[in-house]
């Protein structure tokens, strides 16, 4: 566990790793040891139609978890859903996966299944998988979309950022909250890229579950960040020494978007006439970066 900059405990938790139980080249044992030798407090194993039930390996905190891919591998129909975090196995049909016109509807049934089942359901990689706005907004209520996705860096594609999709969505309505993860498949170079660092002060699965679906956690490459709101028209953001801030909202333009300083730790923002919401990204001297979540404006 760590202690961030404001003095509130975090676990250090990665949400989408792939082993030998399905299409990844490490075993679970394998992926278990990588993650705790680099400071992870927990990882969701999330294998390919292959629900893995919470446990622990090689003293590391598993959380239960299964990646449902829907639709092949047609732009037009891919859509990803992870499921974390579930008290008992969906049983989601295998034949799903190869559903083409049916795709988003078929996902959306996956997202509320995994809500029964009392786990998070958040959308994979939108970029690399080529979704639209309007696909996601399609698909109810799931609890996260992944911002950053390693492996669509490292190994697939180089579409690993989704932010614009994001942002996007937020425009039209649908805030999300936002997600760095691994999809570790390889072990090489994909592994230990992209996590959260959640407010919780042990590893219970439903306590990270409810803490992340409430916001409770950043998501980083490596640099912390923090927002708040600190008036009704102004945000303040706390970092690490960083060399930009970017605050984000549905205004395409607006003054003191951006603030460049070499070992910046904090910047501020004021609202734009015509800003709904804001969120901030810190990028380190060595291109690394960190998300807050959204803040809404009243």
């Amino acid at each position: 566990m760590y202690v961030d900059m404001l003095g509130n405990t975090r676990i250090k938790l990665g949400l989408h790793t792939h082993t030998t139980l399905s299409d990844g080249r490490a075993t679970p044992e394998e992926a278990a040891r990588i993650y705790a030798e680099e400071g992870y407090d927990a990882i969701a194993i999330t294998d390919h139609w292959h629900y893995g039930e919470e446990c622990e390996i090689e003293g590391l905190r598993i959380l239960s978890g299964c990646e449902y891919n829907i639709g092949g591998h047609d732009g037009a129909h891919v859509i990803h859903i992870v499921g974390v975090g579930m008290t008992s196995d969906p049983r989601i049909p295998d034949d799903w996966q190869n559903m083409q016109k049916t795709a988003f509807a078929k996902a959306a049934e996956v997202i509320n299944r995994i809500k029964l089942h009392n786990g998070l359901a958040f959308v994979g990689h939108p970029a690399w998988s080529l979704n639209t706005p309007e696909q996601l907004i399609s698909l109810g209520d799931f609890d996260a979309t992944e911002i950053y996705n390693s492996v669509s860096e490292c190994g697939e594609s180089d579409r690993a950022y989704s932010d614009v999709i994001i942002d996007q969505m937020a425009t039209a309505g649908r805030l999300t909250n936002i997600l760095a993860v691994d999809d570790t498949h390889y072990y090489e170079g994909d592994q230990c890229r992209g996590w959260i660092m959640v407010e919780a002060t042990d590893v219970d699965a439903q306590s990270i579950v409810r803490a992340i679906r409430a916001g409770r956690f950043y998501a980083t490459q490596g640099p912390e960040v923090h927002i708040e709101k600190i008036a009704p028209d102004k945000v303040r953001v706390v970092c690490s020494p960083v060399q930009k801030v970017v605050f984000q909202s549905n205004t395409t333009w607006a003054k003191g978007r951006t603030v460049r300083e070499n070992g910046l730790v904090e910047a501020e923002y004021v609202r734009a006439p015509d800003d709904r919401f804001v969120r901030a990204e810190v990028t380190d001297e060595t291109g690394l970066k960190a998300w807050t979540n959204y803040i809404v404006f009243d």
